[in-house]
């Protein structure tokens, strides 16, 4: 598993931005979602960490509709920012 692969980026953004915001929550949750799929190549059926990787996309894919419908400009920087698919569902 790659653990320090963002940790550059997460200091940088706790200095610019508020830990509680939406951005850094999505940011931290893309981490984790990250890191458990990565898990996921060694361990198939570990169907417990699928559970917990299901439940941070559906709180993830919560903070990104929010955002979008707050701020739609905040939310296509920070879709390119981490890489991350749009969402088809709004």
């Amino acid at each position: 598993m790659i653990k320090n692969s963002f940790i550059p980026v997460i200091s940088q953004e706790k200095k610019e931005e508020n830990p509680g915001s939406v951005e850094f929550q999505v940011f931290n949750f893309t981490n984790k979602i990250r890191r458990l799929t990565s898990h996921f190549e060694l361990h198939r059926k570990d169907y417990l960490s699928q559970r917990g990787l299901r439940k941070i996309l559906g709180k993830r894919k919560q903070l990104l509709s929010y955002l979008s419908k707050k701020n739609g400009i905040r939310y296509k920087e920070l879709i390119n920012q981490l890489d991350i698919r749009e969402s088809q569902i709004r």
